[in-house]
């Protein structure tokens, strides 16, 4: 597998800094069930790795935590950072955090780690700057999400239009000697056509594509084809996010 362009993530994501919080349905549904996961607790110092325009910043801003934000984007952190999301700033790659170890009771990455070359090294980094005794509290997106526009798009060509990421087997190896508890959560989002539920994707930034793409918009025989194609639910066009949760005690 190929490295990642992280420059051209952090633009696709740069680029939805705005439309960010009118598209972030899943990221809110699955921030609540990570929350659920990590159960009722306060934690002094918070890393928000991978933080976006700053939800879950502020979540924990608000809950009395001290909170430092991180993400790939610097537009995502200008964002937040007009939110008055965090306390700090910076702007990092979650594989090379530029900080020094052992500093966080909570560090929380939520949707980001699968934008990363290596989930064992992202992970690596995150639990070098918790603290002993702290939590790496992570969610990921695994192999069976997007089903219902792989479906729709191979009615139209034979390219990849969405990532492919990795397998719940995959993910729980990275975890290997680590103490941890996970969970999976499963998300579905219904739109009124299949253009709501691509814009969706480019409102949050998720259209990078690692295996690249050709630029071409769509023609209106391609979208008819797309809609024909895509599963619908009660004349609804679903969108199915396969989601893990996990949970890392440091020691």
């Amino acid at each position: 597998m190929s490295p990642v362009n992280k420059q051209a993530i952090a633009a696709a994501f740069g680029r939805a800094a705005r439309s960010y919080s009118q598209h972030d349905e899943l990221q809110r549904q699955s921030a609540r069930g990570l929350l659920a996961l990590l159960g009722v607790s306060r934690f002094e110092q918070v890393l928000d790795a991978g933080c976006g325009p700053g939800g879950n910043s502020r979540y924990w801003r608000e809950s009395g935590s001290h909170v430092t934000a991180i993400d790939l984007s610097s537009d995502m952190l200008d964002e937040a950072r007009h939110q008055q999301a965090a306390h700090h700033y910076l702007v990092a790659d979650i594989e090379a955090i530029p900080l020094a170890e052992a500093q966080f009771d909570l560090v929380w990455s939520h949707l980001a780690v699968q934008w990363c070359n290596s989930l064992p090294l992202a992970l690596s980094e995150l639990y070098r700057v918790a603290r002993p005794g702290g939590k790496v509290a992570f969610t990921t997106l695994l192999e069976s999400s997007l089903p219902e526009l792989d479906q729709a798009w191979r009615a139209v060509d034979e390219q990849p239009h969405a990532n492919r990421f990795l397998s719940h087997d995959q993910v729980t190896q990275a975890l290997a000697g680590w103490r941890y508890r996970s969970t999976v959560q499963v998300i579905t989002l219904n739109f009124s056509d299949a253009v709501s539920a691509m814009r969706s994707l480019k409102g949050i930034g998720a259209t990078h594509l690692h295996a690249g793409r050709e630029k071409k918009p769509l023609t209106r025989g391609q979208l008819q084809h797309l809609e024909l194609a895509w599963p619908q639910q009660r004349g609804h066009f679903p969108l199915s996010y396969q989601l893990f949760h996990g949970i890392i005690e440091r020691d």
